[in-house]
């Protein structure tokens, strides 16, 4: 088998509602192959949360910088979430395929890496549309029931945030069913089981492009 080359891969969104594992699943994926995934970091307005630094888990910046690199074109994809703005800049992106974006530890990805996403449901319905054409993968509960008793497990949100999650949560289940039909859509209710569909489909459209 030829070995893949990352410059001529198309780049992998992932997206899903919060509480579904994805961030796991995710670190499983970059774990199990570790030269070969690269982050895109997004822009975000809100705050940085306890543990998260700047340049490594979001670029944190203000509103009226975000809006100037809006007004300007810098941006791949941006959405309005709960408040606060995010984004996935073109200088992220090709920061990955030159040898310069993120590895899921933080550290820089080094080498040509293939881009990963990890974004709303709007920023995917823009990236669709883009000149990235990129392969798209929606991480669902089992159900928006054992997503509620996650997110009530996790005890780090408000139950208005709990409400608006879930609220998000069956709109994106709601647009896999229409829209999203032709995207991969892997049902995280066993995680080794979520990540062996995952890394499959993959793996499998690499090895094909390779």
């Amino acid at each position: 088998m030829a070995p893949i080359d990352p410059s001529a891969a198309r780049p992998i969104v992932f997206s899903g509602p919060s509480g579904t594992g994805k961030s796991t699943l995710l670190t499983k994926l970059f774990t199990a192959h570790p030269d070969l995934f690269g982050f895109s970091v997004s822009h975000t307005t809100r705050k940085p949360r306890s543990g998260e630094e700047d340049g490594v888990h979001y670029h944190f910046t203000t509103t009226d910088e975000f809006e100037k690199m809006i007004s300007d074109d810098k941006f791949e994809e941006h959405a309005r979430f709960g408040g606060n703005y995010y984004g996935s800049s073109k200088a992220a992106v090709q920061a990955v395929a030159d040898g310069k974006g993120k590895s899921i530890d933080g550290s820089t990805a080094e080498g040509k890496r293939i881009c990963v996403f990890d974004i709303e449901m709007e920023g995917v319905k823009q990236l669709k549309k883009s000149r990235l054409n990129p392969r798209i993968c929606f991480i669902q509960p089992p159900d928006v029931k054992t997503l509620e008793e996650r997110l009530r497990g996790r005890g780090t949100d408000s139950e208005n945030a709990i409400q608006k999650r879930l609220a998000q949560a069956k709109n994106e289940i709601e647009y896999c069913k229409t829209e999203g039909k032709n995207d991969k859509v892997v049902v995280n209710d066993d995680l080794d089981r979520a990540f062996k569909d995952l890394d499959g489909w993959v793996m499998k459209d690499l090895t094909s492009q390779a």
